[in-house]
């Protein structure tokens, strides 16, 4: 005789999963198995940001066994406007602490595998060959790259998703099933072509929007129910509250899932992204702390803020000349190409790309300062205005 389905479910649900997960068991899509297999399942979330905080919450509400959280840095207050999965009083602390926190007390039921660390071309394979799905939070192009790579080198599904200003968009990359990243993205724009949610701005709801999406993909996966997004690109207008799709196709000539791959195993991402090493980029700085001392020492230099107005009118540098870097080199006309000029932004991102117009025109003494006006501001003054 088949023992009562209660009985039956008690021996691997709790009653506190029973009542907790009591709507997605009235769900024939979902139900007892379909539960249980949430519950055998194992996501890695890299990055626990903006996509990353809804993506885990829902994930962990939804009842995912085991939760795998990559992320090196600690929680800003600038990142509260939109990283939701932390709160005021976790600023400073390492953020996968402040999210085992917040993701334990939705649902305690949950494991929760911390690597507070950078995704790297070292330890990617060993890391995403541990878990089921991929949830791809980051926020730039070496890491979107490596994950997808491991993933594909791994046999993992990874749902992809990508945020700037008020557009995102989502998809699941499964060699198995369909196209990779890299078919979709052969190579990577030039590096500094497209800005950073922290150079550009961000809506702070848009990554909710997206992250949830995320979840809902990770979520199909384990379950097998529904139609997922491999072979389709969603792409959302958060002005305009319009979905647009774009239908993908494998690429027989991808490199890395084509008929005749070439790329084997993980390389330098940094180097593929053309992202400067250390070494090179601090050639081309100057710290803070040390334009400050040449500042004070009466050193005759120039400071450009390639900013946008509406920057500059929160807070700029004294003495410092306004040319927006849409505007360079045309807007450079009235600088001296002899002089020492020192370029800056929020961050340091557009300077570099400044720096670059304006040696390819001629300006040989040209430098970035490092962090930009918020490094200046967290570094030399403290009480200046930082956004």
């Amino acid at each position: 005789m088949t023992p009562p389905l209660v009985d039956h479910l008690a021996a691997r649900l709790s009653q506190d999963e029973l009542l907790r997960y009591s709507r997605h068991l009235l769900l024939p899509e979902v139900g007892p198995e379909g539960q249980l297999r949430l519950k055998a399942a194992r996501v890695l979330l890299v990055g626990a940001g903006g996509l990353g905080s809804p993506a885990a919450l829902y994930l962990a509400a939804a009842g995912i066994g085991t939760l795998g959280l990559v992320d090196s840095d600690a929680v800003d207050l600038t990142n509260l406007q939109r990283q939701v999965l932390h709160g005021t009083r976790d600023v400073g602390t390492p953020k996968t602490d402040s999210a085992e926190s917040r993701l334990h007390d939705l649902n305690p039921h949950v494991t929760v595998e911390k690597f507070a660390e950078r995704l790297t071309s070292a330890n990617a394979a060993a890391m995403l060959g541990e878990f089921d799905v991929i949830v791809d939070g980051s926020d730039n192009f070496p890491t979107r790259y490596l994950v997808n790579d491991a993933a594909v080198l791994a046999g993992k599904p990874n749902v992809y998703g990508a945020i700037f200003r008020f557009e995102g968009q989502v998809s699941v990359f499964d060699a198995t099933r369909g196209p990779c990243y890299r078919c979709l993205y052969s190579e990577p724009p030039p590096p500094g072509l497209v800005p950073s949610c922290a150079e550009a701005g961000v809506l702070g709801v848009l990554p909710g929007v997206i992250g949830s999406l995320q979840a809902l993909e990770a979520i199909k996966l384990v379950l097998g129910a529904g139609d997922s997004l491999v072979g389709r690109l969603l792409l959302f207008d958060a002005l305009s509250a319009r979905f647009r799709e774009l239908r993908l196709h494998k690429d027989p000539g991808c490199p890395l899932c084509g008929a005749a791959p070439t790329i084997h195993e993980l390389v330098d991402y940094e180097a593929f992204c053309g992202v400067e090493p250390p070494s090179v980029a601090a050639e081309r700085e100057v710290a803070p702390a040390a334009l400050r001392t040449e500042l004070d020492a009466g050193s005759p230099v120039v400071l450009v803020d390639v900013r946008e107005p509406h920057e500059w009118e929160l807070v700029h540098l004294p003495g410092a000349q306004l040319v927006p870097l849409g505007s360079l080199p045309a807007g450079a006309d009235n600088l001296d190409p002899r002089a020492e000029i020192v370029t800056y932004c929020h961050h340091g991102a557009r300077s570099m790309r400044a720096l670059d117009l304006l040696r390819a025109a001629g300006f040989s003494r040209v430098r970035s300062l490092a962090g930009g006006i918020d490094g200046w501001a967290r570094e030399v003054e403290p009480g200046m205005v930082r956004y």
